[in-house]
C-alpha cells in the first residue's frame, strides 16, 4: 500500500504525521488476518442478534486491538466483536473487522474492513480497506484517498439520474418509512443492494451517488464520516441530522443531498 503522509485540516500535522500511517497499518494487520479465511469454510455462528460473526471477524479484531494497546495504552478501543476499553479517552479507535459478514461468508467481496480514529467524540480519520482486492480507502473529512490517489465524489444533481444503493432493501421497513424510501428507489436511474461498507467505498470514489443504511451502530458509522466528507460528499442521519447521533446514516456526493431526506421523509397531508 502507498503510505498516506497528508495533512488534513481535522487533525494537527503531527498527528496526521502519526496517525495516518498507523490506520493504514491496522487495515494491513487485519487484512493479513482476514484473508486466509475467505472462501475456507470458516465457521458461522450467531450472536444475540441473530448477525452472523467467524474466526475471522474475532481474530482481526484481536489483532487491531492488540496492536493498538501496545502502541497507545492511553487510547480507548470500541470494537463489535470485543466491546469498548477507555470509553472517555480523549482519542478511542473504533472497529468493525468484518463490515458485511453475510457477504464474507459467501464468497462475495461486498465487505471491507472499518477504521475510524475518534476524537474529542467526533471521528477525524476514516478508513475502508477491501482485504482481498487490496483497496484502501482513507479520509479525513477534508481529503480522501484510494490506495494513495485522490478521489471525490461524482456530480449529479437530479435524483432521477442518480445511482442508488442501499444493504437491504426490506429492512428499511423495519426502521424507516419503508413506502417513501421505495418510491425513491422507482424513481433513480438505477438501484442496487450493493451495500455495507462497499456501498459508502462506491460514493466516495465517484461510483454511485446514494447510498444509506436504516439502523446503524458506531462501528458501522463512525470511518464512513470523514470519507464521504474528505471526498466532497455529505453525510447524515435519515432525517438530515448528525448521523453520530441519529444512529442511521444517508450519504450521498452532496448535490442530491436535500432531495434525498426530503423524499425519505415526505410532508403527511
Amino acid at each position: 500500500m502507498t503510505p498516506f503522509f497528508k495533512y488534513s485540516g481535522a487533525l494537527e500535522i503531527d498527528e496526521a504525521q502519526e496517525f495516518l500511517p498507523f490506520a493504514q497499518r491496522l487495515a494491513e494487520v487485519s487484512a493479513a488476518v482476514i484473508r486466509p479465511y475467505f472462501r475456507n469454510g470458516a465457521a458461522v455462528e450467531l450472536k444475540a442478534d441473530e448477525s452472523p460473526v467467524t474466526i475471522a471477524d474475532r481474530n482481526a479484531e484481536l489483532a487491531m486491538r492488540e496492536l493498538i494497546e501496545r502502541t497507545y495504552p492511553d487510547h480507548g478501543v470500541l470494537g463489535e466483536e470485543f466491546g469498548s476499553h477507555r470509553p472517555d479517552a480523549r482519542y478511542r479507535w473504533v472497529l468493525d473487522p468484518i463490515d458485511g459478514t453475510k457477504a464474507f461468508i459467501s464468497g462475495a467481496y461486498l465487505f471491507g474492513t472499518l477504521i475510524a480514529l475518534v476524537k474529542d467524540g467526533r471521528p477525524v480519520i476514516g478508513v475502508i480497506n477491501q482485504p482481498i482486492v487490496g483497496d484502501c480507502l482513507i479520509g479525513t473529512g477534508e481529503r480522501a484517498w484510494l490506495n494513495g490517489r485522490p478521489v471525490r465524489v461524482a456530480p449529479c444533481s437530479r435524483l432521477e439520474d442518480a445511482i442508488l444503493l442501499s444493504t437491504d432493501h426490506w429492512n428499511v421497513f423495519n426502521h424507516q418509512n419503508g413506502p417513501a424510501y421505495e418510491r425513491l428507489t422507482r424513481r433513480v436511474k438505477r438501484y442496487n443492494n450493493w451495500g455495507d461498507c462497499y456501498g459508502y467505498m462506491l460514493v466516495a470514489t465517484g461510483g454511485a451517488h446514494i447510498m444509506m443504511d436504516p439502523i446503524m451502530n458506531e462501528w458501522d458509522l463512525m470511518a464512513l464520516i470523514p470519507i464521504i466528507e474528505g471526498a466532497g460528499g455529505r453525510i447524515t442521519d435519515w432525517r438530515g441530522g448528525d448521523p453520530i447521533q441519529g444512529l442511521s446514516c444517508v450519504a450521498t456526493n452532496g448535490e442530491l443531498h436535500d432531495a434525498v431526506i426530503a423524499a425519505l421523509n415526505p410532508v403527511e397531508a
